[in-house]
């Protein structure tokens, strides 16, 4: 495992779960990570720069004794990459940084110099990130065909990094479960389909190929289905994407959803005409760029969005989904009902629950998570309240 100034806490907890009790021996700032509550959430953003500003310790030493004490107790040789011994890249300069990483690709830089250096200077990265970097290159006047050309090159010098990060959790009822539900159906589809390709022999011959056909043509049609999931998506969640400017996935997204359509319909063409060499070789290609977009789905466009898009837009999504339908089942129960049930009790006029939860206008957080939030801000904040007091400062 590589480790850096941009490694994220929960990221090491997760692989190392010992290493709690080594946070907390650095300083008393870190017993706040018993709560899982605040593991889950601001550690999952949390870096060890933010961790090393928090508990006011070095950050060299605080990077090299986590990989001491992992090689103590699993005898593993943690790789510490540069970023460690310099300041981790601010929000901005990640941009540039990223942007350039794909500008280079486009000029035809090898792809296994850029991962080398996509490491080296960022360590990890977010599917946020990716994203807006994607985004300003469209605004800078790149054509989005010619981003479509590099999405695939582009998402392969990123995967380790993206592989690395938890794929979406969204709640029962959500759109981006029902999404993740479709894919996970998708790739049953898929995966019965390259086992019957198969048994059509290599090459693929015409008996083998009458003695499955039934077979065949009805993954064929089960697999079509992908449709519907991508013309959900198309009118349900990327309109709301474009409405916060956010274009990028529209024109990108849309443009390979339709390559996708046209794969499979050559499949069904060249099934019809009896081709057992023609239906294997498109089939094996829609499946390769289903797969694709599954994972640029999971662990890009999703996260994006779900630090894009407010609850009331994903309810929004959810209203008209039903119109356009579901592919091969209907969405689980759960979501909004269950959110409703829980932000309800928590109104300002009893801010603070028994559980120690203080109701806000969009939601509802412990005092330990709002003092970690406010106590992270890149940024320095006061407030003066009404007779001229300072009531609150914090020095970013």
């Amino acid at each position: 495992m590589e480790i850096s100034a941009n490694t994220k806490i929960n990221d090491l907890l997760k692989e190392f779960p010992f290493l709690l009790d080594f946070f907390i021996a650095q300083s008393p700032a870190f017993k706040k990570l018993k709560h899982a509550s605040l593991r889950k959430t601001v550690g999952k953003v949390a870096t060890l720069k933010m961790a090393a500003s928090i508990g006011q310790v070095d950050l060299d030493r605080l990077i090299s004794g986590i990989a001491g004490a992992v090689e103590a107790e699993t005898g593993e040789s943690l790789t510490v990459l540069e970023t460690a011994s310099g300041p981790a890249p601010d929000d901005k300069e990640r941009q540039v940084l990223l942007k350039g990483i794909i500008e280079d690709l486009q000029k035809g830089e090898d792809i296994e110099v850029l991962k080398t250096r996509f490491k080296k200077v960022l360590g990890n990265v977010d599917a946020s990130e990716i994203a807006q970097a994607e985004q300003q290159l469209i605004n800078d006047g790149l054509p989005p065909e010619e981003l479509k050309r590099l999405c695939d090159v582009h998402v392969e010098v990123f995967k380790d990094a993206l592989e690395a990060q938890d794929r979406p959790e969204p709640p029962p009822g959500h759109p981006l479960h029902t999404y993740m539900k479709e894919n996970r159906a998708s790739e049953k589809i898929m995966s019965d389909i390259q086992i019957l390709i198969g048994r059509l022999g290599l090459p693929p011959d015409a008996p083998n190929f009458a003695r499955h056909r039934d077979d065949l043509g009805g993954l064929i049609d089960r697999l079509a289905g992908i449709d519907i999931h991508y013309t959900r998506k198309e009118n349900q969640l990327l309109p709301l994407l474009e409405s916060h400017h956010f274009t990028g996935p529209s024109q990108v997204m849309w443009a390979i959803h339709d390559d996708i359509r046209a794969e499979i319909k050559k499949a069904k063409q060249q099934f019809a005409a009896s081709d057992p060499g023609g239906t294997a070789t498109a089939l094996k290609e829609a499946v390769s760029m289903i797969r694709d977009m599954v994972f640029k789905e999971e662990h890009i466009l999703f996260p994006a969005s779900l630090d894009m898009l407010s609850e009331s837009e994903w309810v929004k999504a959810k209203e008209g989904e039903a119109d356009i339908g579901y592919a091969w089942d209907k969405p689980d129960t759960g979501w909004p009902e269950v959110i409703t049930e829980k932000v309800e009790p928590l109104q300002r006029d009893a801010p603070v629950s028994a559980a120690g939860v203080m109701g806000l206008d969009t939601g509802a957080l412990m005092h330990d998570q709002i003092n970690l939030l406010l106590t992270n801000l890149q940024s320095d904040l006061t407030y003066v309240d009404e007779n001229d007091r300072v009531a609150y400062y914090v020095t970013g």
